[in-house]
C-alpha cells in the first residue's frame, strides 16, 4: 500500500467481526478485501487464530497453542501484534489461572462501575453512611414497590 491508496479506507468495522455465516453480503465483500494479502489481513488472520485460545479447558493445552501462536507471531515482522504478545507474555499467569478456573472479576468490576456512577453523581455526600445508604439502594436490588395487599 502506499500513500494516497484508499484500500482499507471505510473498512475498520469490517475487520473488528466475525464472519460466522461466509455466504452472507458482508462475508463476501470481507472475503474480497481479505483476500488482497495486506499486513491488516495477516494481523486478522493472527486475531482470528486466536479467539481459539479461550476454548481450551486445560492449561497444558492451552500453552502448546499459545507458544505455537507466538512463534507464528513473532516472525510474522508484524510489530503490533509482537507488542500484544509480549503483553499476554506478562499477564501469562493470570490467563492461565482463568483458563484453570473459568472467573474473572467482571461482576466487581461492574460493580465498582456502577458505585463510581453514584459517586460522580452525587458530587460528594455529607457523610459516609448516605454514600453508603445510596450504594446500598441502587447495587442492593431492592424492590420498593408497594406489595398489593390482598
Amino acid at each position: 500500500m502506499s500513500i494516497g491508496d484508499d484500500t482499507l479506507k471505510g473498512s475498520k468495522y469490517q475487520w473488528m467481526r466475525t464472519y460466522e455465516d461466509k455466504r452472507n453480503r458482508e462475508a463476501v465483500s470481507f472475503r474480497k478485501l481479505h483476500e488482497l494479502d495486506l499486513k491488516t489481513s495477516r494481523a486478522w488472520h493472527y486475531k482470528e487464530d486466536f479467539r481459539h485460545f479461550w476454548n481450551y479447558l486445560y492449561a497444558g493445552a492451552a500453552e502448546r497453542f499459545y507458544k505455537g501462536w507466538r512463534r507464528a507471531v513473532m516472525s510474522s515482522r508484524l510489530e503490533p501484534l509482537k507488542k500484544v504478545a509480549k503483553l499476554i507474555d506478562t499477564h501469562w499467569q493470570d490467563i492461565l489461572n482463568y483458563i484453570k478456573h473459568r472467573i474473572t472479576n467482571a461482576a466487581s468490576e461492574g460493580l465498582n462501575s456502577r458505585i463510581q456512577a453514584i459517586k460522580s453523581a452525587a458530587r460528594g455526600f455529607r457523610s459516609f453512611a448516605n454514600y453508603r445508604t445510596r450504594i446500598l439502594f441502587h447495587c442492593g436490588r431492592l424492590d420498593l414497590k408497594p406489595q398489593p395487599t390482598h
